[in-house]
């Protein structure tokens, strides 16, 4: 009994959520029972069983309930929702669903959901079973290439591949680690801890100044935390002299290229739109700009389309080589960033 308790403490968006799904599948059961009320019930369920998801959507068994609910509604367009929110957390391609549109979503809904989740587990553990069980190399490489496209500032995307990468990294494939995770911080540069778990893997392999753009980067985030400051410290007494941090090309080649992977999953309609607006008048527009104002025009650009982590990379960069302009602007895409988060 104690350790079940302790489990709900230390879990209680999770203990939130059963709770939720409970109530959920009360009302189904209710609803059988009372044919003239059914609806009503119903309608309760649902809302309840969509409190269990935003409590705790890597619990496959709320998502089971709601699907399960919305075919007892009738409702198919609201199943095609379920499985459209579903894929986008899975990075699977969400647009495939449109093949689907003619189908009876009543007929197949419940189905295409359990094999979804079946093949592509929430669960990270069952998630690295299932490639256990087969073909390794070729699951990783499937979901390497998945990680490289997908983006990533759906938070739950994030969590879900946080989580899987966790048990890659575990495996001892540190390089795969390294290089995937980059494309999660790129979309959600917030995220303190991953960046901290990436700090000390460099440090851990001796890569100094990757290390130090990690940890800076955490204290940059949380001021009072003091680790890039501390790892200087350590560094220096295992050098036994002081140790130089990156200069300022470092730092900023560091900052462009995570700015890079933040842009590299654009929507092929926001490229096609900025094709059709960049006229002739346009592609001359720059003419005659200094390069302070090309920038913060990129930064309005960014910040107007809702980017922020671009827009946060890109006003960092500036801010660290003394471009103070810029600053309003970086304040600007954090508290995007944790509006998002939110």
């Amino acid at each position: 009994m104690a350790s079940d308790s302790g489990g709900e403490l230390q879990h209680p968006r999770r203990n939130l959520g059963n709770r939720c799904r409970a109530q959920a599948e009360k009302f189904v059961k209710l609803a059988r029972k009372d044919p003239e009320r059914m609806i009503e019930n119903l309608q309760w369920g649902e809302q309840n069983a969509r409190q269990a998801i935003l409590h705790d959507f890597t619990d496959e068994r709320n998502w089971h309930t709601l699907a399960h609910i919305k075919k007892l509604l009738g409702d198919g367009e609201g199943m095609y929702r379920v499985l459209n929110d579903v894929f986008t957390i899975l990075g699977r391609e969400a647009g495939n669903l449109k093949q689907l549109e003619q189908v009876n979503m009543l007929e197949v809904g419940v189905e295409l959901l359990s094999a979804s989740l079946s093949t592509d587990p929430l669960d990270a553990d069952l998630w690295w079973e299932n490639g256990q069980s087969g073909d390794m190399v070729g699951y990783l490489d499937d979901f390497s290439e998945r990680c490289r496209h997908l983006d990533f500032r759906d938070q739950r995307a994030n969590i879900i591949f946080g989580r899987r990468l966790e048990r890659i990294l575990k495996s001892g494939r540190d390089d795969l680690f390294i290089e995937l995770v980059q494309h999660l911080l790129a979309h959600r540069p917030g995220n303190h801890e991953l960046w901290l778990e990436l700090g000390r893997l460099h440090e851990k392999r001796s890569e100094w100044e990757r290390a130090w753009l990690c940890y800076d980067h955490v204290q940059q985030l949380l001021p009072h935390s003091h680790v890039r400051d501390s790892f200087r410290e350590r560094l220096t007494q295992r050098m036994d002299g002081e140790w130089k941090s990156p200069g300022l090309d470092t730092r900023s080649q560091f900052l462009l290229r995570m700015q890079e992977l933040a842009e590299s999953v654009s929507s092929e309609e926001s490229d096609l739109a900025g094709a059709v607006e960049q006229d002739e008048d346009g592609l001359e527009s720059d003419i005659g700009m200094s390069e302070v104002d090309v920038d913060e025009l990129e930064l309005q650009k960014l910040l107007s389309a809702e980017d922020y982590a671009a827009a946060f990379f890109l006003a960092r960069r500036l801010v660290a080589t003394g471009e103070e302009w810029a600053s309003p602007y970086l304040e600007q895409a954090r508290s995007g960033l944790e509006i998002g988060d939110d």
